[in-house]
Formats: structure tokens, sequence, C-alpha cells
């Protein structure tokens, strides 16, 4: 399975389709997430992919696009693996 299929299931565990998910769909504005719901997204990316997200790259994480571009570049290796 793909990085995106991977993160397109994460988010229909919060109740997102993927019809909705854009590139720039904001996951709070647009998508409904609360902040407890982005630590658990960010909880599970970093289970689903064995890798550890630091607090500062959060920020980076607000976006469907984002959360892809972030895992390609940051953590290439263990996205790949």
């Amino acid at each position: 399975m793909d990085t995106k299929s991977r993160v397109t299931d994460i988010l229909a565990s919060f109740g997102i389709n993927a019809s909705q998910l854009s590139g720039d769909a904001h996951f709070t504005r647009d998508l409904g997430l609360d902040s407890l719901d982005t630590v658990d997204l960010i909880m599970q990316l970093e289970q689903t992919f064995g890798i550890r997200i630091p607090d500062e790259d959060y920020p980076k994480l607000t976006t469907f696009q984002g959360v892809l571009d972030y895992l390609a570049q940051e953590h290439h290796a263990e996205v790949a693996a």
C-alpha cells in the first residue's frame, strides 16, 4: 500500500471521506478535526510509518498534502521501507 493510501486510511478513521482530501484541505478549518484529533492523527502517523515526529514539525502537518510532503521529504527512507 502506498503512502497516500495509508494516510487516507488513517483519515477515514476520523470520518473523513477520501473525496474531501484535496491537497489544500486544512484538517481543522476544512475537515473539522479538533486539537485532540490532530494529536491522535500524528500518533497514528508515527505508529503506521514507524517514525517519530518532533513537536516542532507539527505545523507542517495541517493539510493532507502537507502530511504527504512531510513523509516524503523528512522520512523518505522510513516511508519507502
